[in-house]
């Protein structure tokens, strides 16, 4: 619903957000009373101890500001349950109550002094239960308080005073709208420098220079721009994704999937292909998860890596290969080996070096695919942060090449960093040197993915028979001409319901207008919907089936956002457009829809309907297509299926039941059994 307004000023918080905490406190006040009132009538006619009259009045006051709390606390949570979070009219006097709610940490916070007083007076000679009771009493009011101001800065909107104007689409300004005009522009000015001051906050321990100072200016117009035109606080969000995560279980309960439709059955010679495929994958999915380092391996082998890792770090690095940046103790190095299985000798160039739009690759000799493999590693750093969130588009001029078009901006100034070094520094010279036969292939995860895509580009012309492994890349990579151009020499993994690999702007925006529109359109409370959430999210069961207003409407009319979701929206969202009947031809899209690169493997979990799969889970694969990561999809999985390890379990799997049928095939067909 929109965000509660107190003190004249928007908070980040609902009139319908105080039913759980509410309820939470009213407990430990109920709680706290009845211990206090046993307290005061057993110790009743006790109070003739020094100090005992101060104790006297401080208990009886103390009884009777609880109560006054009790009863603001049950009102303040009765009222927030009332309505729907687009329905607010039955919560209109909730800040009625919040006020004086709030007018009772006044009293509250001078009988805590009162209380902290009279504990730390050495002349109190009253019975030692009494005087703990007081102790506690002063401690539990200071705890309250101090999470109470905690609660107040984190629901505090920094925009919350602004007097917010956006002026609609399709009207012409005219002589007095100069001042609507530069009104408009002071508050995107002043959205802009709340989230600059945010992600600067978050970033405060990495050196700042002037790229990090322009991508914090480009991120914080990104999420400017994402959010504001819709009027949700977090709970809104949270209760979003929970009833879109129960409608998607819903529809794939339903006999056919999506991808059924979507994908073909693949012919005998497209199955064999993809087992082929499947198999280079599984054995490149090492080299990008190498990439990562000691962290990798740390987190997949627990107990034993770091034993494992401090019986190399002694040694001497290899006097053949080129290691830049910073291994303290040799980690890093050490991890690569174990996880690749190479020698020393094998690797070519190594870079450690890791800042915003320069990530860490190595490049090394597989001999057993006779390759020459570029790893580029993947998000491990706030500096990989800022190069993810750098997603405005930049064209990718190359030349000789005609598929041209749209690439994301902070990937390809990684791509343009390693190419650099490839090109300009000699490392590929000097590994064809070496093994002037082998085929080049690059490979890498997640970020790592999407870098090692654009390097591809850049280098095809240069190395037209190379291949290129992205595994996980992120959705919002390369526009259709580019995506359909690389379908030749890459091949793009991804496991299950993978979030990095549907993300992209257009994505996000339809998101964000399916959240505002099954929210908008329940008619249960909030609360309900939580709480209902949180218990399919951990114990399973059917999806709840919450009524909304969009049952029983026409195709015709779902096409139109309801009034209930144009309350939430501050002004018409770009999201939306695509639901006009007749959109304008003459304005581009904000944020033109991007791709994955190359020809797509989906995997996906055959017993992914469950909540908890048995170790041995099953995996199958097929060809997709980039339409089938238009979209999406809220899941518990959404974001392990993008880990690492799980991509490298899934191509092993798969790998390996490829593996245990050729040899069953083999068997079957062996001349000498005949």
């Amino acid at each position: 619903m929109p965000g509660l307004v107190l003190f004249g000023r928007r908070w980040a918080i609902g009139s319908d957000d105080f039913v759980l905490p509410g309820a939470f406190e009213l407990f430990v006040r109920l709680v706290w009373w009845i211990g206090i009132f046993v307290l005061y009538t057993v110790h009743k006619g006790q109070f003739n101890c020094p100090g005992g009259g101060l104790l006297h009045s401080y208990l009886l006051g103390l009884i009777i500001l609880l109560a006054s709390i009790i009863c603001a606390l049950c009102a303040l949570v009765y009222v927030s349950m009332q309505g729907t979070i687009s329905n607010p009219g039955p919560r209109k006097s909730l800040p009625k109550i919040l006020y004086t709610r709030l007018l009772l940490y006044f009293p509250e916070f001078i009988w805590a002094v009162v209380g902290a007083v009279w504990v730390s007076d050495n002349s109190v000679q009253c019975e030692k239960t009494v005087v703990n009771g007081v102790i506690g009493t002063v401690i539990a009011s200071w705890i309250i308080i101090i999470f109470t101001i905690i609660g107040v800065v984190i629901v505090f909107d920094p925009l919350g005073g602004k007097k917010t104007f956006y002026l609609p689409e399709g009207v012409s300004r005219n002589l007095e709208s100069s001042h609507s005009g530069q009104l408009l522009y002071n508050v995107k000015s002043s959205a802009t420098r709340v989230w600059e001051k945010r992600i600067r906050l978050l970033c405060c321990c990495i050196v700042q220079d002037d790229d990090h100072r322009v991508a914090f200016t480009s991120i914080a117009e990104l999420f400017r721009s994402y959010f504001s035109d819709t009027d949700l606080v977090p709970s809104d969000i949270a209760a979003g994704l929970i009833l879109l995560h129960q409608e998607q279980d819903k529809m794939e309960s339903c006999p056919k999937e999506p991808e059924e439709v979507l994908c073909h059955s693949p012919s005998s010679l497209v199955t064999d292909d993809l087992d082929v495929e499947l198999e280079n994958a599984a054995h490149y999915m090492l080299f990008a998860a190498a990439a990562y380092g000691w962290p990798y391996y740390v987190y997949t082998n627990p107990y034993t890596a770091l034993c494992k890792l401090n019986g190399d770090c002694c040694r001497n690095r290899p006097t053949d290969s080129e290691i830049m940046g910073s291994d303290r103790h040799n980690f890093h190095f050490g991890s690569i080996l174990k996880i690749t299985g190479l020698q020393y000798r094998d690797f070519i160039h190594i870079s450690f070096h890791n800042k915003i739009y320069e990530i860490p690759f190595f490049v090394a000799l597989d001999h057993k695919k006779e390759a020459i493999v570029v790893a580029v590693r993947g998000t491990l750093s706030f500096e990989d942060i800022l190069t993810d969130l750098s997603a405005d588009c930049e064209d990718l001029t190359l030349e000789e090449v005609l598929e041209n078009g749209f690439v994301h901006k902070g990937i390809t100034q990684a791509a343009n960093y390693i190419y650099g070094k490839l090109i300009n520094d000699g490392i590929l010279n000097q590994a064809f040197t070496i093994a002037p036969e082998y085929r080049l292939v690059i490979v890498g995860h997640s970020l790592g993915g999407g870098t090692a895509s654009i390097l591809a580009i850049m280098l095809r012309n240069s190395f037209p028979t190379l291949r290129c492994f992205a595994f996980s890349p992120p959705g919002g990579l390369l526009s259709k001409s580019l995506a359909d151009y690389t379908k030749n020499f890459i091949i793009s993994v991804i496991v299950g319901k993978d979030l990095v690999a549907r993300l992209s702007m257009p994505n996000m925006e339809d998101l964000k207008r399916r959240i505002v529109r099954i929210v908008a359109n329940c008619n249960r409370p909030k609360y309900q919907i939580l709480l209902r959430g949180c218990w399919y999210e951990v114990f399973g069961g059917d999806p709840d089936d919450f009524p909304t207003e969009l049952d029983g409407r026409n195709q015709d009319a779902l096409t139109q956002p309801l009034l209930a979701e144009e309350s939430l929206m501050v002004h018409r969202s770009p999201s939306y457009n695509a639901l006009e009947e007749e959109p304008r031809l003459n304005s581009p899209p904000q944020y033109p829809h991007l791709y994955l690169p190359g020809k797509i493997i989906h995997v996906v979990e055959e017993c992914s309907s469950k909540r908890l799969c048995s170790s041995d889970i099953k995996y199958t694969a097929r060809w997709s297509n980039e339409t089938v990561f238009s979209s999406i999809l809220i899941s518990p999985k959404m974001i392990t299926d993008h880990m690492p390890d799980v991509v490298l379990k899934a191509l092993n799997s798969l790998s390996q039941e490829h593996g245990s049928c050729l040899s069953c095939q083999t068997r079957e067909y062996n001349p000498s059994a005949v």
